[in-house]
């Protein structure tokens, strides 16, 4: 029989490739989703890649309720908790975004451990690395997000404080069947969508660029993911015994400036894409005003490597090349918009 995983936002961009990547490696997938009404969307997309034969169900989750999360676990072997607060604004309050962020993890891995579960395996990011988001720098599976430093977004904040509080979790647990923990920390992520859903600040901000809403670049370079390495890497740290306890990053091995992906565009025939520079003046005052440049703020000027020597060797996985993501996202998106 195969082993079952509980899959938490399996209806998001991620959470559909997951499921694909689990289904390909062999686990039966039990998704949740916060409203069943969405499980033949779910479906639709699963099966551009593999079909789930009897090897998917779903089940209603929400991460801001604690209704449904103990019958959810069971019969489950692993958890891979991808869900996240579903806000594409920098809101008003920003406990908008902290809470379900906090509140979901905690239940998924209070649930998790009453049930017996042995692995979760977690989606953070690299914004919970970022350190104090003023200065370029390295980070690697050490570096922390300061969450009181004065140009922390509420984004980066709730990722950085619900990934703190599942480590608080595993760390304190008293008894001898430790459950264990493997967080996964991709860059912004990239690649092709499965159900032609943009709403994530990535993809939004790749198919502006492509339709040329976006007539300047940001000064600014970051580690980019790949969706298909980030859901391999999920899938391969549920039984790797060395994930155990680590933090992962999964992104490209070097930064590149944002200007590099429009030029990677314009160079294949996308040719509304613009490779000018914006100021870094008017990104900042942008960014009050606008909900994609405010997302920016944190990497204007800056640059931020990160360290992906340790998830290279541990999964023996190379980074899939820059150019293939951004051609393969494009043609995605070209396929959705045309």
């Amino acid at each position: 029989m195969s082993k079952k995983v509980l899959l938490t936002g399996i209806s998001g961009y991620i959470g559909n490739h997951c499921a694909v990547e689990l289904l390909k490696s062999g686990y039966a997938v039990r998704g949740s989703v916060r409203s069943l009404s969405k499980s033949t969307q779910v479906v639709d997309a699963i099966k551009k890649e593999i079909d789930p034969k009897d090897n998917l169900e779903f089940c209603e989750l929400d991460l801001l309720k604690d209704d449904g999360w103990d019958d959810a676990m069971k019969g489950c072997d692993f958890v891979m908790h991808v869900a996240s607060p579903f806000i594409n604004i920098e809101p008003k309050d920003e406990n908008e975004y902290i809470r379900p962020a906090v509140d979901g993890t905690m239940r998924a891995l209070k649930a998790a451990k009453k049930a017996g579960i042995k692995r979760v395996v977690l989606t953070s990011s690299i914004v919970s690395m970022l350190e104090d988001a003023d200065r370029s720098i390295d980070i690697n599976h050490n570096s922390w997000t300061n969450v009181n430093a004065k140009n922390v977004s509420a984004y980066a904040k709730s990722k950085t404080l619900a990934e703190q509080a599942a480590w608080d979790f595993i760390n304190g647990q008293a008894d001898a069947s430790k459950m264990e923990l493997a967080v996964i920390n991709p860059g912004p992520v990239f690649g092709p969508t499965l159900s032609g859903n943009f709403e994530g600040a990535s993809m939004g901000m790749f198919k502006q660029m492509m339709i040329g809403k976006m007539p300047l670049m940001p000064q600014a370079s970051i580690n980019i993911s790949d969706v298909r390495d980030v859901s391999k890497i999920h899938v391969l740290a549920l039984e790797n015994d060395n994930a155990s306890g680590k933090r992962f990053v999964v992104t490209t091995e070097k930064p590149y400036p944002f200007q590099e992906l429009a030029k990677i565009l314009t160079a294949n025939g996308y040719d509304k894409v613009s490779t000018k520079l914006a100021p870094n003046f008017l990104l900042k005052i942008l960014g009050y005003f606008d909900k994609e440049a405010k997302s920016m703020r944190t990497f204007i000027g800056k640059t931020y490597s990160g360290d992906v020597s340790s998830t290279m060797k541990v999964f023996d996985w190379k980074p899939t090349p820059l150019e293939k993501t951004v051609l393969d996202t494009a043609k995605s998106i070209d396929s959705y918009i045309n």
